[in-house]
């Protein structure tokens, strides 16, 4: 990003800023339901080290005004009119993996989340298409892969925000995963060690520190992680072959008190990860090398590495009665495939080496200033400068005219390509209280992206709060959305240098991907039933242009996206939360249907007569599922002592059948156990234990099949597996 353009835009976004206004009146709490919470009584939110650390008469003002600064901080991000489910960071610590749970199965525990295969998860309807924000700072998505950037240690809480969002949210819009991190100043001088180890060679051990000294404050957080079920198993086996992964993470988060008003932090985090690609044994090579015509398909020696880093320095505080926030942030990411040149040569007819980086520079700037006693207005820029490079190292066989090999001596083709995309977004939003029980959120959005073209749309957005009885909240909402396509995934490869080999594509067209355009309507309700148990209704409908969908297209496991012309999202979705002394317990239910019609972009990865099909009929795609379900329940014996059990339940991605996409794999239902107890001992304190059962019954299920769209391999969903974690606190 120029520092011109950088110094303009600061320029511009402090000098919007009025002196001073009125306080603003409180916003209605929207949430559609709240995962479990503490059961003895406590915050859930705080933990051992702050309820026990002693009082030090040095901190006291400084924890008061990072509180205060925290509480701006929450003022800029409004609620109204859409959808949302928090998880704080006792439910995390409940699930059967508590903070070893990797956080795709930490947003699994919410309404309308699809597990997927390689990690991913889709929510209500959409491929991927997730914005992550942490301490309200966007952090750019990584390159697609298997391996998970961040880290459920960080979290104190996560509110998963989807439906018709505020102007303030754009460009990822399928949900908004907003992340608290934990602080220094809330959690005392201390740290926290601890392992979890199991079935498949899972050894996971973690370290983390924390800590306060006067205005610093500081919390950062490690762990390694190996295992051999690093990816989904091809086959129903208990036991894969050639799937070992290593992973490293880091996060950390360093702040300072400028002021009473004024807070400077860097936030950074790294990943590092490697992974086998499993392999599917019994298979029938397609092409001869040289003299050799016969390979085992169980000795394939297939690599990938994925690599993530991001650092974002933000300055926030108070100015006059406006709230602001600004950050500047960077984030690289990688993603190398590494094939087996024999073995994929003879299978596939194309062995090919795959690198893709990309890193983006950012800018946001988020204002918050009350307007009498019933308005807040909220306004901001966000800015984005991506550079992209992909390259393919292909060995591919030469072809004769009717696509049979010609030759057993295959040919190398390069080709390498530069994505330089730029983004920039500004928003203004009124929140607008009527009276005690009406509150409306309306606003414009405008965003602009460009690559190989320029496209830009304004966006109105219109969200609606009624609280129709202190036990009842309705909130209804309408937003236009504008999503470019995902920068890291664009492949703008010379399809043409394949024609004439055995990696020729399918069909000729390559139109480049185009940003997604849709109405989304939102209508739900949340009903309080006594003051144990939460109940809530909410329906959906997206009509959608340019509807945008990434595949796994071709040997290498890395996703490319195109484009249906037309799409249609709907659904339905029920939230149960209870929370009764000892008792906690929440369930989900889903209903979803996703639809596409005639592919506009990256037609070369289909066949002629898929696209012939689906320029006529709409199909489903490829990752809806019908019917989706979670929930889970603990029971806490003593502060110390605890057990309790989870779900999930699906009723099938999609397959090919007569059509593509046509037909459903069957249900899958996956139960979790765990045990939890807090043992003392005399030399070295208090350690947490916790045993988890993974998939408690064993049952196999199939997430894919290895057909429909973009699929490209089939994937099975983990056997039973038994887990035990030691966590030990420590203070100083």
């Amino acid at each position: 990003m120029k520092r011109s353009l950088l110094a303009v835009s600061l320029a511009v976004a402090f000098g919007a800023v009025p002196a001073a206004y009125a306080q603003t009146s409180s916003t209605p709490d929207t949430s559609t339901v709240n995962a479990p919470t503490a059961t003895d009584g406590s915050d859930a939110n705080a933990t051992g080290a702050t309820r026990n650390q002693p009082a030090k008469v040095k901190q006291l003002g400084t924890i008061d005004v990072s509180a205060a600064l925290d509480q701006s901080r929450n003022s800029l991000s409004p609620d109204t009119g859409s959808s949302q489910y928090v998880i704080d960071q006792k439910a995390i610590q409940q699930l059967p993996l508590g903070d070893s749970t990797p956080l795709n199965q930490v947003i699994l525990q919410a309404p309308g989340v699809v597990q997927d295969s390689y990690g991913g998860v889709h929510v209500r309807g959409d491929h991927a298409n997730l914005q992550y924000r942490i301490n309200g700072v966007i952090i750019p998505e990584s390159i697609s892969g298997f391996g998970q950037t961040l880290d459920a240690r960080t979290i104190q809480s996560v509110k998963l925000l989807d439906g018709a969002l505020p102007a303030q949210y754009g460009l990822r819009t399928a949900a908004v995963v907003d992340i608290d991190t934990k602080s220094g100043h809330d959690l005392g001088n201390g740290g926290s060690v601890g392992i979890t180890g199991g079935s498949y060679g899972t050894l996971n051990p973690n370290a983390s520190l924390w800590g306060s000294n006067d205005r610093w404050s500081w919390f950062v957080t490690a762990n390694y992680m190996e295992n051999d079920v690093g990816i989904e198993n091809p086959t129903a086996s208990k036991t894969p072959i050639h799937d070992h992964t290593n992973q490293v993470k880091g996060f950390g988060d360093v702040s300072y008190l400028i002021d009473d008003n004024t807070r400077i932090s860097f936030m950074f985090g790294a990943t590092n990860n490697r992974f086998d690609i499993p392999n599917n044994p019994n298979q029938t090579p397609q092409f001869g090398y040289l003299d050799t015509v016969d390979f085992n398909s169980a000795d394939l020696n297939e690599r990938q590495k994925e690599q993530t880093r991001f650092g974002v320095l933000s300055l926030q505080g108070k100015w006059g009665k406006t709230d602001y926030q600004v950050s500047l942030g960077q984030r690289y990411s990688h993603v190398g495939f590494d094939p087996d040149e024999i073995g994929d040569l003879m299978f596939n007819g194309v062995a090919s080496t795959i690198n893709r980086t990309n890193r983006a520079d950012t800018l946001q700037a988020d204002f918050s200033t009350p307007l009498g006693e019933s308005h807040t207005l909220r306004y901001g820029i966000y800015g984005e400068f991506e550079r992209g490079n992909i390259s393919n190292n292909s060995l591919t066989f030469p072809a004769n005219p009717d696509g049979t090999q010609a030759s057993t001596t295959p040919i190398a083709i390069y080709d390498a390509t530069n994505l330089l995309a730029r983004t920039w977004s500004a928003y203004l939003q009124d929140e607008w209280s009527i009276g005690d029980k009406w509150t409306v959120n309306y606003g414009l959005r405008g965003d602009r992206y460009e690559l190989f073209r320029t496209e830009s749309q304004l966006s109105p957005r219109l969200g609606v709060v009624y609280q129709a009885t202190d036990s009842t909240t309705i909130h209804a909402g309408y937003s236009r959305y504008f999503t470019p396509p995902a920068t890291e995934v664009i492949d703008d490869s010379n399809i043409a240098r394949f024609n004439g080999t055995t990696n020729q594509l399918p069909s000729g067209g390559n139109n480049l991907p185009l940003s997604e355009r849709s109405n989304y309507y939102d209508l739900g309700i949340q009903q309080q039933v006594g003051s144990t148990l939460t109940l809530g209704l909410d329906a959906y409908y997206r009509q959608v242009s340019r509807l945008q969908d990434e595949g796994q297209f071709g040997a290498a496991l890395i996703y490319s996206n195109f484009n249906y012309e037309f799409g249609r999202i709907r659904g339905l979705e029920f939230t149960a939360n209870y929370d009764n002394g000892p008792i906690t317990a929440y369930f989900n239910a889903s209903y979803n249907r996703a639809m596409g019609k005639r592919v506009i972009t990256g037609q070369y990865n289909f066949s002629p007569e898929d696209l012939a099909y689906i320029y006529d009929n709409y199909i489903h795609l490829d990752h809806d599922q019908k019917l989706t379900s979670s929930g889970g329940i603990t029971y806490s014996f003593t502060k110390t002592t605890h057990a309790g059990a989870d779900f999930i339940f699906g009723s099938g991605l999609r397959k090919d059948g007569l059509t593509p996409n046509g037909e459903s794999l069957p249900y899958y239902f996956q139960l979790n156990l765990n045990v939890g107890h807090d043992f003392t001992f005399d030399s070295i304190g208090t350690v947490k234990t916790q045993l988890a059962l993974i998939n408690a019954l064993d049952r196999t299920y199939e997430l894919r099949d290895g057909t429909g769209i973009g699929v490209g391999a089939p994937q099975f969903g983990p056997r039973r597996g038994v887990y035990l974690s030691l966590q030990k606190d420590f203070s100083f």
